[in-house]
Order: C-alpha cells, then structure tokens, then sequence
C-alpha cells in the first residue's frame, strides 16, 4: 500500500518550513517513532518522527529545501513487500503539488467574520511520517470528538470495519497506529458515544478582509539603490501575528515609573551569597518576572485570553520572556512562574535563551503562556511599547533603570527609576484593572521583600 507521507506541521503557527535535513534514505526500513528528519519552522528546528511502519520508496523533497508547505508530501512509505516501482513518479508528484501550490496562491483567502477557524494539523498526525489515505474514516468519533490515528490506521480500520474511537493508542502521544487496528477486533457497532465535546472555538476576532494593501516599497526606490534581503519563515511568521494583534485586537497602554534601588540592593546581597559550585547571577529581569507573576496572581484579571464566546482566566503565571535573535524574535515561557523562587527562574530564562538561540526549543516551551514581558532596558530605551502576542491579554515593555531625580517627604533626591508599560488587550483589560495590576507589580519592584508574602 503505497502511501504519501506529508511536511508535518510542527507549531500552530506553521504554514511552510525548511526541510534541513533527511535522516533516512531510499530503501530503509522505519518504524513508529524513527526520526525521519529535521525540519525548521518558523520557530525551532525538530525533529520529525515516523507515526507507521514501512520502507522509504522515494523521497520527494531533497533536504535542503525551504518553503516546503504543511500537508505537501516529502516522501513516499512502502508497506512491507512492496516494490519501489510501485511508488508514484516523482515528476508527476511533484507536478501535482506545483499545480496545487499555484492554485492556492491564485485564490484570494476569505474569511468572513464568526467563520469557524481552519484547525492545525496535528504536529504527529496525517503529516507525522503517517499514510495519506485516498478516502479514510472520520477524524472524529460518535459524539464530534476528534480520534487521533495514524493514516495507515484509518485505512486498515475502514477495510475491517473497526471503530477507531473504541480503541487506545499505543504510538507516539497516544495515536492509534496500525499495530492498534490489526489487533482489535470488529465491531458490528459503532461504540457507544462518550461524554459530549466541547464546541469549537469560536475566531478570536475580525475579519482583515477589505483592507487594502500597502504600496510594493520597490515602487519608490532605484533598483541600485537597495539589496533586497529574502524574508525568512521566522520574519514572515512575526510579520503576519504582529500584524493581525495590532489590527484585531484593540490596545491600550498604561505607564508607570518603579523605583528600583532597593531592587537593585537586594540583587546585590543575593548575587553576593551565591555559592562559588552551582550558584546563580541574578539579573533585574529576573526580578521583573517574578514581580509579574506575583501581580498576576493578585490580579488575576490580567492573567487571561479573548474568546468570542468566553475570557479564559488562566490558573498559572506562565511567562514569556522575549528573546532577540540574529534573525528574529521568540518569547521562551517561564512556566508556574509564581511557584518558582529567583534562582530558579533565572536558570530557566538563561538555558531558554540559550535554546532559542541555537533553535533547539522545543513548541511547548514557546507555544501559549498567559503573559509576556519585553525588556530593552539592556541597550539604554528609557521607554516604548510592545505588540501583544496572542493568545495573551497584555504585554510588559520594560526600559533601563537610569538615575533621575525624586521627590521624597518634600525633597528632590537621586534615585534609580525604571519605566514600565504595559500593552492591554480592551477587550479583556479594562483600565482600572490594567492600573491595579502596575500598582502590583510597583509594589514588588520597589519592596523585593513582599515577594516573600
């Protein structure tokens, strides 16, 4: 059984990525969980792992190749005994993804407002090293629940009559794979439906359609007069996010000066006494997100994300903390946040850094998070504001702590202030709850010592 298997996609934010590098070649034999190849999306690169088992027929899409788009097929799996001349010519494949490539960039997206959002494929699903079947069983079981399954296994379930959602799986994250299927047994009925699924979510916005484009920038300038610098997934990736939060979701911004000498002190004593052998080096930043997380959790209003039909107020300060690449940006999420004292957080903000600087992050240590926190303050901005990253609420833009005069009981004094501030999301945050959230936040600058409270 000749069968496709597809560019997975890796994040839900994924629409084309870079398939670096092959694995496996021509004529080798995989099996579930087989790294197939690393493939780099607009985050990280990961690796990619088989979900059934079979033979490399041909491979479709040498490594190396960039823009390869989510469910195009990169290779072919052979089922056992079968022969590679069976495998469908690589001309033809690839002139039928041509043609579908073209297709959809000749048809205008339309989305109108309140139209259901088209659902992520699954990072280890239909494009997970599986099987594209010709026609397959539903995806989802008696009662609107979806049945995560390998292709194979939809295939092999229809010809037997099995139903899928009456078994376990045993692959990869709990897909059913093909092993799954061949040792169950028919069921002349469908199961019985389980517990009723929760509604779809509803599209967390409006509709950009009707909005005219900007002006190609070549139109303005000589062709000698510039180097034109190819965009890459990553900068295509913040260029469409940023721009869809800034246009759907209505900000507002809140401004607040902390003074942070005693901060400062604290970070000092503390850096002091750490132990020569597995110590630590604390930053400000890392008493910025510890401060975050504690004025989350008093202001729990704050810690939430915009649904058409619900406000999800989230259980957990999980932060993110934005991190300048050479070649972009990514925000690491801090998780608990509020459960985890600073050394901790300061390990864990250096190693995420060091990961997404090297793409080695994996999508659940940058996917999702209830907060974010950028900080300049490193390069000298006294102040600016942030573009909110969805699914969040808000956003904290953090400037440099420089020395600026005070008054104190009647008299101007010297002292260490940082501006902070913070992005709202109106249709979640209104302005009174944004301002007890700072008020929070200032408290825990500027007195460490409540962080122990």
């Amino acid at each position: 059984m000749t069968t496709n298997i597809l560019m997975p996609a890796l994040s839900p934010t994924m629409e084309e990525g870079t398939l670096t590098k092959w694995l496996v070649k021509e004529g080798d034999e995989v099996h579930s969980g087989d790294i197939l190849a690393e493939i780099e999306t607009d985050k990280a690169t990961m690796e990619f792992e088989a979900v059934d088992e079979g033979r490399i027929g041909k491979i479709l899409v040498p490594e190396g190749t960039e823009g390869v788009k989510v469910n195009q097929p990169i290779a072919v799996l052979l089922a056992e005994g079968e022969e590679a001349g069976a495998a469908p010519d690589i001309e033809a494949a690839m002139a039928s993804i041509k043609t579908a490539v073209d297709e959809e960039a000749k048809t205008p997206a339309k989305q109108p407002t309140g139209s259901p959002q088209k659902e992520v494929p699954d990072a280890r699903g239909e494009s997970g090293g599986g099987v594209k079947p010709d026609k397959a069983p539903p995806e989802t079981g008696g009662d609107g629940q979806r049945v995560f399954a390998s292709p194979l296994a939809r295939r092999i379930a229809a010809q037997k009559g099995i139903d899928l959602s009456s078994l376990s799986g045993s692959g990869p994250r709990g897909r059913i794979v093909k092993a799954d299927v061949e040792g169950a047994r028919v069921s002349a009925t469908p199961a019985q439906p389980r517990a009723a699924a929760a509604p779809s979510p509803a599209p967390a916005g409006t509709s950009l359609a009707g909005i005219a484009p900007l002006p190609d920038a070549r139109a303005y300038f000589k062709p000698d007069d510039y180097e034109e610098i190819p965009h890459d997934s990553m900068r295509k990736a913040i260029a469409r996010r940023l721009t869809s939060a800034k246009t759907l979701m209505p900000h507002f911004y809140l401004t607040v000066d902390c003074q942070i000498d005693e901060l400062l002190a604290a970070r000092a004593r503390l850096n002091a006494a750490s132990p020569k052998e597995g110590g630590y080096k604390l930053s400000v930043n890392d008493f910025v997100v510890k401060a975050a997380a504690g004025a989350l959790i008093r202001v729990p209003e704050v810690n939430a994300s915009w649904t058409d039909n619900a406000i999800l107020r989230h259980r957990h300060a999980d932060i993110g903390v934005a991190v300048a690449l050479d070649f972009g940006l990514i925000t690491p999420i801090v998780f608990h946040a509020e459960e985890k004292g600073l050394a901790a957080i300061s390990a864990e903000v250096k190693a995420l850094a060091e990961r997404a600087r090297t793409k080695k992050l994996k999508p659940a240590e940058f996917e999702g998070g209830s907060f974010a926190i950028s900080n300049l303050g490193m390069y000298g901005i006294r102040d600016f504001t942030a573009v909110i990253n969805p699914p969040h609420a808000a956003i904290l833009a953090v400037g440099a702590g420089e020395q600026r005069a005070v008054v104190r009981n009647g008299k101007v004094e010297i002292a260490t202030v940082m501006t902070v501030t913070m992005s709202c999301d109106h249709r979640v945050i209104d302005g009174a709850t944004g301002a007890r959230f700072l008020q929070a936040f200032k408290l825990f600058v500027e007195d460490p010592a409540a962080l122990l409270l």
